[in-house]
């Protein structure tokens, strides 16, 4: 009987579920089982010889940010990330501790979302996950001849940018990303959009670009998602996250190992066999309209203000709360802007940054005078990635910052308070 194994960074829920013989998969969260007891990989599958494995991150907290999760707690953090992937589980903190003890045939599939910048993707839990270190892991999991193929999908706002100019494509890797490398990505299932969550729902509760890779695996499976291939899902989901006004959508890019594109996606997703007769496709319905990512915890804050009785305390406190928020963001606005942003695009194709430690100083040496970027700040990221491309040193941007920031009470923002993103 085959098996799937999925270490959901979210939380690090290990989630064992059978892909063929039983119709419906057996899910075991980590309270269910002691967590001390090892985890015996899962029998490979006599039809493809391989063993299919699967991690989920949802990089980013609060029901404000539901659209980028399903379980979380506070072992999201990149360094179990890496240690999942890569199987070190003494690396492993907290969480089941279940990591991908995956072998020379097996085949993974990684599925991010979250906040995303020029070069980064957020985590609940600092720092930020940054593409030269994902890369470096990636070169690592490949050169341990752990895996036969690997996919991953990232949804977040310029999430092209951990992949251009850097992604190998000797790495029997394939990756898409919801956006290219400097653009928006989008919220969907909003309030007040078509379609709309539930009443009782305030938030948006999806992406585009995720909801259009999930609805269509549910949709293939119903019909047959043997016969689908990888490059099938990926013209769909690319179609319907375009948008026909030009301003909402984005464009879903592809980089790494282009040469398995025609393998068929349930070697990666998972198949029910009960629908292998099925001959009946769903339709996707469309998606009209969408809400910026980095608004998306305006809209939620002003939904609750909009729902609380005049004049109460709650709603006095929220109130309060939104206008701190945009404070915040006008002042990182300008302050960046006073620092200089040296916004000269780098040709496309070339990586965000080339020396990615270099950023990660840029960053902390901004936050520990000007406070958090906070996921809004982070499209400011190649603000500082070109700083270093220019050739700024650390001391100047000290200088710069103390400069901009000077007297500034960061206090609730504080990185002491918050951590440094990177």
């Amino acid at each position: 009987m085959a098996r799937w194994w999925v270490c959901g960074l979210l939380s690090l829920l290990a989630v064992a579920a059978a892909a063929e013989g039983n119709a419906e998969p057996l899910i075991r969260l980590p309270t269910q089982q002691n967590e001390h007891d090892a985890a015996p990989a899962p029998a490979p599958s006599a039809e493809e010889g391989v063993t299919r494995w699967a991690v989920l991150v949802a990089g980013s907290s609060g029901y404000d940010n539901y659209r980028h999760q399903d379980y979380t707690g506070d072992q999201v953090t990149t360094k179990n990330f890496f240690a999942v992937l890569l199987g070190n589980k003494t690396a492993v903190t907290g969480g089941s501790r279940k990591v991908i003890n995956s072998k020379p045939n097996d085949h993974i599939f990684i599925y991010c979302a979250d906040h995303g910048s020029p070069g980064s993707l957020g985590m609940p839990n600092l720092p930020w996950l940054y593409a030269g270190d994902f890369i470096k892991v990636l070169r690592e999991k490949h050169a341990s001849k752990s895996y036969s193929k690997m996919v991953i999908y990232v949804e977040a706002c310029e999430s092209g940018s951990m992949f251009e100019g850097i992604m190998p494509q000797d790495l029997n890797i394939y990756v898409t990303t919801a956006a290219n490398a400097v653009e928006s990505s989008w919220g969907t299932y909003c309030p007040g959009l078509n379609p709309s969550p539930p009443p009782e729902y305030i938030t948006c509760l999806g992406d585009p670009y995720s909801v259009s890779w999930m609805e269509n695996r549910k949709a293939s499976e119903t019909h047959n998602l043997k016969k689908e291939t990888i490059k099938d899902q990926y013209e769909v989901v690319k179609n319907r996250t375009a948008s026909s006004d030009n301003i909402t959508g984005s464009h879903v890019m592809e980089y790494g190992d282009k040469t398995f594109k025609d393998d068929k996606l349930f070697l990666y997703q998972g198949f029910d066999p009960a629908n292998a007769n099925n001959t009946t496709r769903v339709p996707l319905p469309g998606l009209e309209g969408a809400v910026n990512q980095r608004d998306a915890d305006i809209i939620f804050m002003w939904k609750r203000y909009e729902q609380l009785n005049g004049g109460s305390e709650d709603k006095l406190r929220i109130l309060k709360e939104i206008k701190e928020t945009v404070a915040q963001r006008v002042h990182l606005d300008s302050r960046i802007d006073f620092i200089g942003k040296l916004e000269a695009p780098r040709s496309s194709g070339q990586p965000v940054v080339d020396d990615w430690d270099c950023l990660k100083r840029m960053v902390r040496v901004f936050e520990s005078h000007c406070g958090s970027l906070t996921p809004y700040g982070m499209k400011h990221m190649r603000a500082f990635a070109n700083l270093c491309n220019n050739g700024v040193s650390e001391a100047e941007m000290k200088e710069a910052s103390i400069g901009a920031c000077g007297g500034y009470n960061s206090a609730k923002w504080s990185p002491l308070v918050l951590g440094y993103s990177a």
